[in-house]
């Protein structure tokens, strides 16, 4: 037996955690990255456990998955319509940072290179207010690779006193001194082998040489770019996840325009640092609003929410999760009459017949992200020598204990089971930490709670067809 999950809000195989990305300015998730580069409801099909030594069948659950093209750009004429937006609003409210002006003005590819590359570096951890001087200083002192190259270790750390993370100022001398004496004095043309070749070079900072420096027509994810990605496509992940991570890195490279790659790349960063920032951004400024898939949310919600309780959402909580996989559920129903109507009838779609007297409720998960709280109710059903469909809809499987564990499912998934397992004879399940509660601790939900929770119902497209078709 393996629990089933009613909850507050409908949530489509697509739930985890937001975070939101770093403040404005600086480098701090793309450099935490390239740190690393370089050094519900389910339904089982096995016996009941029993405590008479015989070996145990393996359990298996259904679970559902989904990315859903909501968070996609499918139409090249919207894509065409963000570069365009976005690049004409750059040109007009660009800041006048002396690194870009160097880049502008550099007509040598090497020098120019060199210039973007200790800008990046110097930006990783490090607001964009506190490198400007620090970055004329380096290039007056400094103006080409061969000038670092011959400096010595204690010229640069006391030139990068006060910036902290010193080994960022060694690596860089490191990489100077590797293309003046192994690569004949040339930087590396693209974002692969920059990556490649030179220490302390992850891909963010790869990709942002390469298309700045060479015009290489190649996306790049910081800190501001993930939050502006996120918003426009209304991800609210964790964006340092590894899921979440490919899928951002997809869309960049996506968006990013082929005339004007380093220009698009800085006008996302851009856009991240001064208008779509983690707090109160500025949606009336942004060039790309009427793209932006979390505004878009934003405002029905506050329609709806205006004509039914005071207090609405904001661009902050939106934001769905992808790629993860979840527990069959449904939304939540007022009696349990219904709520254990409306399990049944969604389990039966993707299992078959059920029996409805096994159904029983096994306790309540609450599971907080960001200042957003969801409540789950956990039930179970068990198959007792009962033979499961072995065919299952598109965007749906069946797991043992031990591939749910390795899957990728999220945090509160894994509460749930946990749930389920404390429910099983023999074992003992307990945590302070795991929010966890058996039916009789259970609590009616406020109303103003489920007005939040519901706007995270994620929308299903009508035409989405393979993962998602089943989960509509």
């Amino acid at each position: 037996m393996t629990p089933l999950v009613s909850r507050l809000s409908r949530l489509w195989a697509i739930m985890r955690k937001p975070r939101a990305a770093v403040g404005s300015g600086h480098r701090k998730q793309a450099a935490s990255q390239e740190g690393r580069q370089k050094h519900a409801k389910n339904n089982s099909q096995a016996k009941p456990s029993a405590c008479d030594g015989l070996a145990r069948q393996p359990e298996e659950v259904v679970l559902q998955a989904s990315v859903s093209s909501y968070h996609l750009f499918r139409d090249i004429a919207e894509v065409t319509a963000f570069r365009g937006s976005l690049l004409s609003w750059y040109d007009q409210e660009k800041r006048d940072l002396p690194w870009r002006r160097r880049a502008e003005d550099e007509m040598d590819l090497d020098r120019r290179a060199y210039a973007v590359w200790v800008s990046e570096v110097m930006l990783q951890q490090t607001q964009v207010a506190t490198v400007i001087n620090y970055y004329t200083g380096w290039m007056q002192k400094w103006p080409t690779l061969q000038d670092l190259a011959s400096a010595s270790l204690e010229e640069v750390n006391q030139l990068w006193a006060g910036l902290g993370y010193y080994s960022r100022g060694r690596r860089l001398q490191e990489g100077a001194r590797k293309v003046v004496e192994e690569l004949g004095g040339h930087m590396p043309r693209t974002a692969e082998t920059l990556q490649q070749l030179l220490p302390g070079v992850g891909r963010y900072t790869a990709g942002a040489i390469a298309s700045i420096a060479f015009g290489q027509a190649t996306g790049v994810v910081d800190g501001n770019v993930a939050r502006v990605l996120c918003r426009v496509r209304a991800i609210g992940a964790d964006p340092s996840s590894t899921l979440v991570s490919q899928q951002l890195w997809g869309l960049a490279q996506q968006l990013v325009d082929p005339a004007r790659p380093g220009d698009f790349n800085q006008a996302a960063m851009e856009l991240g640092a001064t208008v779509c920032t983690p707090q109160r951004p500025l949606c009336s400024q942004c060039p790309v609003e009427s793209l932006c898939r979390a505004r878009q949310r934003v405002e029905r919600e506050q329609l709806l929410a205006s004509r039914s309780l005071s207090g609405s959402p904001d661009v902050e909580e939106c934001g769905l999760l992808a790629g993860l996989w979840e527990f069959p559920s449904v939304t939540w129903e007022p009696s349990e009459q219904l709520q254990r109507k409306a399990l049944l009838q969604e389990l039966q779609r993707w299992a078959g017949p059920l029996p409805a007297t096994r159904l029983r409720h096994l306790g309540e998960v609450v599971h907080t992200f960001s200042h957003i709280k969801l409540t789950y109710q956990v039930y179970g059903l068990a198959l007792e020598g009962q033979t499961p469909v072995t065919t299952v809809p598109p965007g749906a499987r069946w797991l043992t204990q031990e591939e749910f564990h390795t899957a990728a499912v999220s945090t509160a998934m894994k509460k749930v089971f946990r749930v389920y397992q404390g429910q099983q004879p023999g074992t003992c399940m307990g945590s302070k930490r795991s929010q966890v509660s058996s039916p009789c601790s259970r609590k009616k939900p406020r109303m103003g709670q489920q007005v939040l929770d519901n706007f995270f119902r994620s929308h299903i497209s009508t035409d989405a067809h393979s993962l998602n078709s089943a989960a509509q």
